[in-house]
């Protein structure tokens, strides 16, 4: 009955995949893309909430309160709740600077905003390295659901078939595959998360029997000192992330600034679930101490709690939500390669090419999760503290005039170099999150540097009549 459901309903993803690319197969890159930005507002609250709350929301949140207490899901509830407050003024800002370049991808706002290959170039590396570890997290929570359902799969079949389903939704459709079969993934999702967190409150006998303070030690409900001093610096570090990092790939495709405004008034309610997440962690550090992988704790608490068939209502939605956000996240991979890292590739063949580069993408995250996986959450703050390396170019592009083309280079250089040193040697700064601080290293490098030697006026995206600049020139000023 568990096989059953999942296969029923991710065939059923397939299909709505296939239905919403009737009528597009011969579209340009710019359909496949970026949907030939026509998405309206409702389309892009789903493509949005589709990827924002991925896999993770499922399996990394719960995890990283069983493993690490409050501290982990305050700052995952708060840098949240702070990037919608952001991205209400940011997205649209964002979708502007795409629409005014005519640009498909983050690099290509960058290289042509500046009028510079070398940034383009430098921009599709960073991303690229940021986004694999992103790739490899999906990869992590759909190992976690397919391996801890009682089914016989090993962990490269698990795999395996996530990676044929993310190329098969992209290969029909491009983003119109996501955006549409996160409607389905939703209504999973919600559901799953609801009927987990409602059968931990029945099973303990109320709420107070699963967080009350007699079955919770201190350290589990409250935090201090470092704790205290991560969770505030993430959450201020993330939000900024959230639009500016992670926002292209589902603000690009939208018909206009006012439907990427429309679409974020409505999504801190998505936020409703994330009581019944926490009710069904704090019941499993109850019922199932000492989990050799936190990773599993919702998945086991799931399996213990509920019947087979509605089990396999929540693997269907966990897996449907790690799907979606890999494909999403092979697309966006998949365009840097094919228009921005690849020379001369034509605009006809683009699109072949992109499909080739998904594919690729998906097995190096598929092997990187099969040799290195880790905690969830530890995943995701790495992609972010790379990820945020595109940030300080976004605020030259969207609100600075004399910011050096050079300067946003080498801050982004720099910046990821900072990043990968201060992940590999776990260096501590008192409890502020790492990637502030790589973050800090690009800030000063980019408007430090255009402080003392100024760089040729250009009008930022923010101001209403910013003209369009040259598309690139050789000198990088």
């Amino acid at each position: 009955m568990l096989i059953a459901t999942v296969a029923v309903v991710m065939a059923a993803s397939i299909a709505l995949a296939v239905w919403a690319g009737r009528g597009r197969r011969g579209g340009g890159i710019s359909e496949f893309l970026v949907g030939g930005r026509s998405f309206p507002a409702w389309l892009v609250y789903f493509l949005a909430v589709g990827e924002v709350y991925s896999i993770g929301t499922m399996i990394g949140f719960p995890s990283g309160i069983y493993a690490h207490g409050a501290s982990y899901g305050i700052w995952f509830l708060g840098y949240i709740l702070l990037a919608y407050s952001l991205g209400y003024f940011l997205a649209p800002l964002v979708w502007r600077a795409a629409k005014r370049h005519d640009a498909m991808t983050v690099p290509d706002v960058f290289g042509r905003h500046y009028g510079s290959r070398s940034l383009e170039l430098v921009t599709s590396v960073t991303m690229l390295i940021a986004l694999v570890p992103w790739g490899q997290y999906q990869f992590i929570g759909l190992q976690v659901v397919l391996g801890n359902l009682g089914l016989r799969l090993s962990p490269v079949h698990c795999v395996l078939l996530a990676g044929i389903i993310a190329f098969v939704y992209i290969s029909v459709s491009g983003v119109r595959s996501p955006a549409f079969v996160s409607v389905l993934k939703d209504i999973f999702m919600l559901l799953g998360v609801v009927l987990v967190g409602v059968a931990a409150v029945l099973a303990a006998g109320g709420t107070a029997k699963i967080s009350g303070p007699e079955v919770l030690t201190s350290a589990q409900t409250t935090m201090g000192g470092q704790g205290l001093v991560f969770a505030m610096t993430t959450i201020a570090f993330q939000s900024v992330v959230f639009y500016l990092g992670f926002g292209g790939s589902y603000v690009f495709p939208a018909r206009s600034e006012r439907a990427v405004k429309s679409s974020t008034v409505w999504m801190p309610l998505y936020m409703l679930i994330y009581p019944f997440l926490v009710l069904a962690a704090y019941y499993g550090v109850r019922a199932h101490p000492g989990l050799a992988n936190p990773n599993t704790v919702f998945m086991v608490t799931a399996r213990g709690l509920l019947p087979e068939w509605l089990l396999g209502l929540v693997a269907a939605g966990a897996a449907l939500s790690g799907v979606l956000v890999l494909a999403a996240t092979a697309l966006s991979i998949g365009g840097m390669v094919c228009r921005n890292l690849a020379p001369n590739v034509s605009p006809g063949t683009q699109r072949r090419w992109t499909v080739i580069a998904v594919a690729g993408f998906l097995v190096l995250a598929a092997v990187l999760t099969l040799v290195a996986s880790t905690l969830m959450l530890t995943v995701l703050n790495l992609t972010y503290t790379l990820l945020a390396q595109v940030v300080p170019g976004w605020l030259a592009i969207l609100f600075a005039r004399r910011v050096r083309t050079s300067a946003v280079i080498a801050g982004m250089v720099l910046g990821v170099l900072a990043s990968i040193v201060l992940y590999v040697t776990d260096v501590s700064f008192g409890g502020v999150n790492p990637g502030l601080v790589a973050l800090g290293v690009n800030l000063l490098a980019v408007f430090g540097w255009s402080r003392f030697a100024p760089g040729t006026p250009r009008e930022p995206v923010a101001s209403a009549d910013a003209p369009r600049p040259a598309r690139y020139s050789s000198v990088a000023n």
